[in-house]
């Protein structure tokens, strides 16, 4: 499977700014990010993926335009998927980053 390469230049430029070194590996036939060795969002198709965490995971849920990342068939607690709609704009994309495991807590202009 592929991914949207526009949407994961939107990501790469936002996580430029974040407090530990990111890397990228190719996964789930997309890409994933990763903060300081932990995975922190990726996209899959035209879907963004975010690792939100086990405890915000139901209110992510809650979210417009999310659904629960089910890659494998099976939904994975803790990760959502978001639909390109979800990230239209800079500042929905950054909201959506910020509420990563990864990154909570973290600031980024």
């Amino acid at each position: 499977m592929s991914y949207d390469e526009a949407l994961a230049a939107r990501v790469r430029r936002l996580l430029e700014g974040a407090p530990q070194t990111v890397t990228e590996r190719k996964m789930f036939g997309g890409i994933c990010f990763l903060v300081g060795g932990a995975m922190c969002c990726g996209v899959l198709g035209s879907d963004l993926i975010v690792r939100v965490g086990a405890e915000r995971h139901a209110a992510a849920l809650g979210s417009p335009h999310a659904r629960p990342f089910d890659f494998t068939g099976r939904p994975s607690t803790g990760m959502v998927y978001v639909a390109p709609a979800g990230v239209r704009t800079v500042a929905q994309l950054r909201r959506w980053l910020e509420r990563s495991e990864a990154l909570s807590g973290s600031t980024r202009s």
